[in-house]
């Protein structure tokens, strides 16, 4: 047998190789936008940009998480919602401490999260009819805590955590970033994360290996869930009140932000990283439309082909690996 020598990449050369695509659309965004616009790049729309993309990057980490294991959660919209209504009612309603109600609606989107994956890993339901259903009830809950009304939040230290800086920077993007690095920890150096990565590559193996399947599918999604639940208190919080309207599109764009980062459609791949430039790709995006003053109609057109392409370069993506590893066998 021939000795091949494996020629080591530098580190830099390999980070910026594998983000190759994200940095450059991001690039040409910024190129465009700060040609066609005289207020895209100022510091105060930047800022704004960060701010709009911290509930979507939030929701996108744990939409990466289900990926990887080879699921699908369509429910994360509605979790959003129940747990900014029960954050309000909790503080505003019923006097309960704001930071005591915030790791209450917080924990309530993980206990849906649970639901969710135990019922898939017990079942072996599709994931897309477990969580649609879920969409639909957890949602009613959300009517039930508020009547079918937004609720108002009077609480001017909560309000703050959606709505103020800290060091110029928007509160919720420490947030953000926090949540990151501590997905990222748990995706790339704990145990669970390499089961989960092991599930989504190859179930039968992973199973056969002795991984649980229930205990890390019922983990990656009480992740999303707790995730989707943080998400709904910093909405509720911008929002200055409780909706149990809101999140009908935001499954759809987590989705879209982890796909474009990089994110395995069937499971097995994904980083933090490339979720966070995917979801700034979109929050980028919807800024730069609206300061094109696109048409609204037309974004939501812009909004699915960007989907629909970045569902068909995973794909394709997928098939050139697969062919690639045939070669080399």
């Amino acid at each position: 047998m021939e000795n091949k020598q494996v020629k080591k990449v530098n580190p830099v050369v390999g980070f910026f190789r594998k983000y190759f695509a994200q940095f450059i659309a991001i690039a040409l965004m910024f190129l465009v936008l700060g040609i066609f616009t005289s207020t895209f790049l100022k510091y105060k729309n930047l800022m704004t940009v960060f701010r709009q993309i911290c509930v979507n990057g939030l929701l996108a980490a744990g939409i990466t998480c289900v990926l990887i294991v080879g699921c699908i959660d369509l429910s994360i919209g509605s979790t959003c919602a129940v747990s900014g209504c029960l954050v309000v009612v909790l503080n505003s309603l019923w006097g309960v401490n704001v930071w005591l109600s915030i790791i209450l609606a917080t924990l309530a989107g993980g206990v849906f999260g649970f639901i969710n994956g135990f019922v898939r890993s017990k079942t072996m339901l599709p994931p897309f009819i477990i969580t649609l259903a879920m969409q639909q009830t957890i949602r009613g809950f959300a009517y039930i805590f508020t009547n079918g009304y937004p609720i108002q939040s009077i609480d001017k230290t909560f309000n703050g955590l959606g709505n103020g800086d800290f060091l110029h920077i928007p509160k919720p993007f420490y947030v953000l970033v926090v949540c990151l690095v501590i997905v990222a920890l748990i995706l790339g150096r704990t145990k669970l994360g390499r089961h989960m990565y092991a599930v989504g590559g190859n179930m039968e193996a992973a199973k056969h290996s002795g991984i649980s399947y229930t205990k890390t599918v019922t983990a990656a999604y009480t992740i999303c869930g707790l995730l989707a639940g943080l998400s709904g208190v910093i909405i509720a919080s911008r929002m200055y009140s409780g909706q149990p309207t809101i999140g009908l599109e935001y499954g759809t764009d987590a989705i879209a932000s982890a796909v474009i980062g990089g994110t395995a459609f069937g499971g097995g791949y994904g980083t933090v990283f490339g979720t966070f430039l995917g979801a700034f790709i979109i929050g980028v995006m919807y800024n730069g439309m609206n300061h094109l003053a696109i048409n609204a109609y037309w974004q939501m057109i812009i909004k699915g082909l960007l989907i629909l392409g970045a569902v068909l370069f995973d794909s394709v993506k997928g098939k050139l690996k697969i062919g690639k590893k045939k070669k080399a066998a």
